[in-house]
């Protein structure tokens, strides 16, 4: 791709001052990294409380560092592999320090609480505040990096490269876009409990339609509108290597993960794998609560999803081999902190991301299901079962469950609580003045939009034209998400303390971004 495109800024300047590296992909880098939404990370749940364990577990800035370790060392792998030269030149490129840039990136729109936090701000967007693309994490990541970010030259974003804005862009659609394909991309279905609500995921709200395409513009005839650029599908890669090992490495730190149930599980589900293929889904489903079914349940749902790719064979030498390092290696041993027990974890971790990582390659011409950056067949299958496992025995643990549902009622009550507060005109001069500024950012954002573009509104006031009203309340609702989903875990759980009157501790504009 000619290097004028790949690094475009929106702006006129590359660099300014305070910006250390010469590479502009560099810049971008170092922007990401010194901004303090990527600083608040370090308070942000990635699955489980750091307070709550006692015990060092991942954040999503530990994370975010190790996606984007992750990701480099993918981008370096195939960029040196003379065959792949050709390919990744005519789909647009790969630049390690891109997509070291966009995994740095890819979580800053993450809320407190992790995914729980998501879900709730999104029911909260969709339902109270009318917001017809509601909340989403990677959403909430590009309108950072392009809109509320203000250390950028022009205070409006970062002022990345488009490079690395497209690499952004796991999901490069809009909530409600139309993507019109027989088979939609992973992420672009409506979620089977929430008909009508348009894609699960997706990178852009309406009112970062604009940068979305701007991003994208440079990849046109390369790449189809709906799949990743490369950069993006490392990214994403490295995600799902990074999410695959560490969260399973902090549940054995913490002792959620218990070598016995596991054990059960996929022993069961191998010693009797043929007998379970035979059962008919209602008697599956009815016996779920028994060894092996969960895994079988999901044998039938990765034939559903991703035929594609799927085969019984590798499944079950992926069962077979997670078997062995995970429950016959890890969690044989029972992690106490000890010399030992640290070196196990360090060795399963480097282990599995080097097997993982060296079985990165690139396709072509790939199906709406998968990126142009794939794992090898036998690899992907491990990944799968790994996730199995995290999901399985730690995410649907009732422990789990009980400190969410209060997580989440601390969520509602803040959302609740703020909008009191920023819909009281007599309180107007002493809202804390970033929420002030993201009431008026937004504001500007659907006023123009009404003028612009009226349909993308239409489904969240009801009414065409859009009038003032419905802006005002449409941008104070996309504020106080915007302010909630700024927050850490320990000061959204402050601020509504102060909030409720529980406290006597001031509260300022200091604590937020």
């Amino acid at each position: 791709m000619h290097n004028e495109q790949r690094t475009a800024r929106r702006s006129a300047g590359v660099g300014r001052t305070a910006d250390l590296a010469t590479n502009p992909f560099r810049v971008d880098r170092d922007r990401v990294a010194s901004s303090p939404f990527f600083a608040r990370l370090g308070g942000v749940t990635q699955v489980v409380s750091s307070t709550g364990s006692g015990l060092l577990v991942h954040n999503r800035l530990t994370h975010s560092l190790k996606v984007a370790q992750a990701a480099r060392a993918i981008a370096e792998r195939l960029t040196t592999r003379p065959e792949l030269t050709a390919v990744l030149e005519k789909l647009g490129g790969c630049d390690p320090d891109v997509v070291e840039a966009a995994a740095l990136a890819h979580d800053l729109g993450h809320p407190p609480f992790g995914h729980l936090g998501e879900q709730v701000l999104d029911r909260l967007a969709r339902h109270r505040f009318g917001l017809p693309d509601g909340f989403e994490g990677n959403a909430q990541s590009f309108r950072i990096i392009t809109t509320t970010d203000v250390r950028g030259p022009k205070a409006l974003g970062l002022d990345l490269t488009v490079a690395v804005r497209a690499a952004m862009l796991k999901y490069p659609w809009t909530r409600h876009q139309d993507l019109g394909l027989p088979v939609a991309p992973r992420g672009a279905s409506e979620p089977d409990d929430m008909p009508g609500t348009g894609s699960s995921k997706f990178s852009a709200y309406v009112t970062e339609m604009n940068d979305l395409r701007q991003a994208r513009e440079p990849f046109d005839g390369r790449i189809e509108s709906w799949q990743q650029t490369v950069e993006a599908s490392v990214m994403d890669t490295a995600d799902d290597i990074a999410y695959a090992i560490h969260d399973l490495e902090d549940f054995h730190r913490v002792g959620v993960l218990q070598h016995a149930t596991v054990a059960a599980e996929l022993g069961t589900w191998q010693a009797q794998a043929l007998d379970l293929a035979g059962l008919r889904d209602a008697d599956l489903s009815a016996e779920i609560r028994m060894p092996g079914r969960s895994l079988e349940t999901l044998r039938r749902r990765m034939h559903l999803k991703d035929s594609w790719v799927m085969n019984d064979e590798v499944f079950a030498l992926a069962v077979r081999k997670v078997s062995k390092e995970l429950v016959d290696g890890l969690l044989a041993v029972p992690f106490d902190g000890s010399v030992e027990a640290e070196q196990a974890v360090a060795g399963f971790s480097a282990r599995w991301t080097r097997r993982l990582v060296d079985a990165v390659g690139v396709i072509e011409e790939p199906t709406p299901r998968s990126g142009h950056v794939v794992l090898a067949v036998a690899q992907w299958h491990e990944v799968q079962v790994l996730k199995f496992v995290h999901r399985r025995f730690v995410l649907l643990r009732p422990d789990l469950a009980l400190h969410q549902r209060g997580q989440a009622r601390l969520l509602s009550s803040l959302v609740d609580a703020l909008e009191q507060w920023v819909t009281d005109r007599t309180e107007a001069d002493r809202l804390p003045r970033r929420l002030h500024d993201l009431v008026e950012l937004a504001e500007t954002e659907y006023a123009g939009l009404a003028r612009t573009e009226p349909s993308t509104l239409v489904g969240a006031t009801g009414e065409m034209p859009v009038g003032p009203d419905a802006i005002r309340g449409l941008a104070r609702g996309r504020a106080v998400v915007d302010f909630v989903a700024s927050l850490t875990d320990n000061q959204a759980a402050a601020l509504l303390e102060a909030l409720s009157g529980r406290t006597g501790q001031l509260w300022t504009d200091a604590f937020v971004l």
